[in-house]
């Protein structure tokens, strides 16, 4: 199937970096002669034909922005039949021969029902938790650690001048890795995620022995999966006597600048997905694996579980005495 217009979008939550990724698929589909449409708001774009064409000057000087240009939304329509049909509707009447789908696992299933209905569908990895299955990476999450441990280190100041314990609650619902690799960049004392239970009388052992070498005050990074941050943040001060504080960050994870990382592996990604659609292939994600670029069907994919770094976890613990 030859495919001579293409469709773009981000949906689910927003990552820095898809910018980027719609900048690359843009301007690869161009060089190879393709038409490129630009579907806002995720698949209600689709639904609602609410689309632009986009030129090469459409994603100039949008590689270094947050967010995305093109807007995302989750989309419940989407999943009837009657949204499909819209959907369906929309590519017959603009010519979109295939999709390139930025986002997660949900973006991913919205990307497979369309290609099952004859519009070939690619996926790239665009969320800050880092847990789509069949990827060592995705979009946004390096930004999203950046701005973490930025934000941590400025904690640190406060809770050094007032000899506290911080406990900070990074994104992470189901998956705890920004919490970790940010709870090892930060030196906390503790790093509590979804994957590994936890007791807290543990992180109050932990924390009383390092006050016996001198440690006055404490960064304990929590993800938000594990629930009751201020909770456990009392329960910490009234077992240890020490003033503490809970700070959830929230979505200021999602926004500012993609780093470099994110800017280059969107790129790579864009340019891959729009690779696999000028032969006529769909149904398959792009992904990052062992440094290099691959693409793995939809359903296996979605079927893939994604390990928790247990061996990492370990190295947090032991050097954060």
């Amino acid at each position: 199937m030859e495919v001579k217009t293409i469709g773009v979008l981000t949906s689910g939550g927003d990552a820095p970096g898809m910018n980027a990724a719609v900048r690359s698929v843009v301007r690869s589909a161009l060089a190879k002669g393709m038409k490129v449409v630009g579907i806002k708001r995720g698949y209600n774009g689709l639904i609602n034909n609410d689309v632009v064409e986009m030129d090469l000057r459409s994603v100039s000087d949008i590689i270094h922005r947050g967010g995305t240009i093109l807007y995302t939304a989750r989309s419940p329509e989407f999943k009837t039949e009657e949204g499909m049909s819209k959907a369906l509707k929309t590519c017959k009447e603009l010519g979109i021969d295939g999709c390139v789908v930025v986002g997660g696992d949900g973006s991913y299933r919205g990307a497979r029902d369309l290609s099952l209905h004859g519009i070939p569908c690619v996926g790239i990895p665009g969320t800050i938790d880092n847990d789509i299955s069949c990827t060592d990476y995705t979009i946004g999450f390096d930004s999203a650690m950046n701005t973490a441990m930025e934000m941590v280190d400025k904690l640190r100041d406060t809770a050094q001048s007032h000899e506290r314990c911080t406990v900070v609650e990074v994104m992470g619902r189901h998956a705890g890795h920004l919490a970790l690799q940010t709870g090892i960049a930060v030196g906390a004392t503790a790093v509590l995620v979804p994957e590994v239970e936890f007791d807290i009388n543990d992180v109050v052992a932990k924390m009383k022995k390092t006050q016996l070498s001198g440690k006055k005050h404490f960064i304990i990074v929590v993800a938000e999966g594990i629930g009751g941050v201020d909770e456990f943040t009392k329960k910490i001060e009234e077992l240890t006597g020490i003033e503490s504080r809970a700070t959830v960050l929230g979505h200021v994870q999602r926004g500012g600048n993609p780093t470099v990382r994110d800017r280059v592996i969107a790129s790579q990604m864009g340019f891959a997905a729009v690779e696999l659609l000028s032969k006529g292939i769909g149904n398959r994600v792009v992904a990052l694996r062992d440094s290099e670029i691959v693409d793995f069907d939809i359903y296996e994919a979605l079927q893939m579980k994604k390990p928790f770094n247990m061996e990492l976890y370990k190295i947090a613990n032991e050097i954060s005495i």
